[in-house]
């Protein structure tokens, strides 16, 4: 079932989000649904706050970022295998001289800027099955990675602009969270004004 992403100024997307357990109401149902969104969205992450759950889970699939002519074979081929369920994550690590790179959100639609990551990380994490894996990410892998790391700590990439790009987008943030915005996928607005 595809799942409506919330929109830039909803709270959810500004909270630290909570770990899990296997327990969890209808797990194997919400992962299957974010994925079904994700992909609704030609998106290539897609974590729990942006369908409004403030847990410490989401997913990724950076296979369309394999086609990038300037990519090396070994990464286009690591980017077109990794769909990947990330629960509880951890990263512990990022390292190198951070890079930029044009970044965009299914929460903030038509927005994108330059953020600047490390390429390379550690992370702990559960898949979806519980097991635990350690395991090394770079290049866009990784960026992919800590972008939806950041939602589940509350961090938006809007949030790593400078001041002055920040104010150069204020009224396009607002105009997102009021729903004046074209968008081809279903999305929840906060401020959007309830038709009467």
């Amino acid at each position: 079932m595809i799942l409506p992403i919330v929109a830039y100024g909803d709270p959810v997307l500004k909270k630290k989000a909570k770990e899990i357990d296997k327990d969890y109401p209808k797990l194997e149902e919400l992962i299957d649904n974010m994925w079904d969104t994700m992909y609704n969205a030609y998106g290539v992450g897609l974590a729990a706050p942006q369908v409004g759950l403030p847990i410490r889970l989401f997913l990724i699939d950076p296979a369309p970022f394999a086609e990038d002519e300037e990519l090396e074979e070994k990464e286009k081929e690591e980017l077109k295998n990794m769909r990947k369920v990330f629960i509880n994550p951890q990263i512990i690590e990022e390292e190198g001289e951070e890079w930029a790179f044009s970044e965009g959100c299914l929460s903030i639609p038509e927005i994108r800027e330059d953020v600047f990551r490390q390429p390379d990380i550690t992370i702990e994490y559960y898949d979806e099955n519980f097991e635990k894996h350690t395991e090394k990410y770079s290049g866009l892998a990784a960026r992919v990675i800590q972008h939806e790391y950041d939602h589940i700590e509350g961090i938006l990439f809007t949030d790593k602009l400078s001041s002055l790009k920040k104010r150069l987008i204020k009224s396009k943030l607002a105009n997102i969270s009021k729903g004046k915005i074209q968008v081809d996928y279903k999305m929840r607005f906060p401020l959007a004004k309830k038709a009467r």
